[in-house]
């Protein structure tokens, strides 16, 4: 079973347990890491953290437990996790934009999130046609400026830099792109 496989085993256990306790330790398990390195690289592939993706998906089966039932809210609440309605609410409005109560009515659009798979694509495996041109000799200007150890410095200071540039003419002068 390679890397990707686990991964995608790991996220079949998430949604195993959507309606219970989702043992971060089990996730690093089945992906043979730690449960840090789990989170790390779920949320670099993913593109956000495994507690959003965990709060989206467990807030879309609510939203459907919600509108598809005449189940209360407390008790939806407590299927998907959550000890107080007051948190349920906040978590539900933060992903669907409305409140869980609302779902109920006829018209009211929630968002749906799937469950991710993870697959990887390999590009760069076609041919590449390509040729060297000889150009004749051409001008290249710039302007010395030295930069601070301190990044955050350079952010303030660049700027500067570029605005004299523009002020003092130098930028039109040495404008190559008018010249033939």
């Amino acid at each position: 079973m390679d890397w990707i496989e686990r991964l995608n085993e790991a996220i079949r256990y998430i949604e195993e347990n959507l309606t219970g306790e989702i043992e971060h330790e089990k996730l690093g398990q089945i992906a043979c890491c730690s449960a840090y390195h789990f989170q790390r690289m779920f949320a670099y592939i993913a593109g956000m953290p495994l507690s959003e993706y965990i709060r989206k998906r467990r807030m879309s089966l609510a939203a459907v437990d919600l509108q598809s039932s005449n189940a209360k809210i407390i008790d939806v609440a407590t299927k998907y996790g959550y000890a107080s309605p007051t948190a349920f609410n906040r978590a539900f409005q933060s992903v669907h934009g409305v409140n869980p109560s609302s779902v109920k009515s006829e018209g009211i659009a929630i968002k749906s999130f799937p469950p991710i798979t993870i697959k990887i694509t390999v590009k760069g495996v076609e041919e590449m046609n390509y040729r060297i041109e000889t150009k004749e000799a051409f001008r290249i200007v710039g302007k010395s400026f030295p930069l601070s150890r301190e990044i955050e410095q350079n952010f303030s200071e660049v700027p500067q830099m570029w605005q004299g540039t523009v002020l003092d003419g130098s930028l039109e002068k040495n404008n190559l792109a008018d010249e033939s």
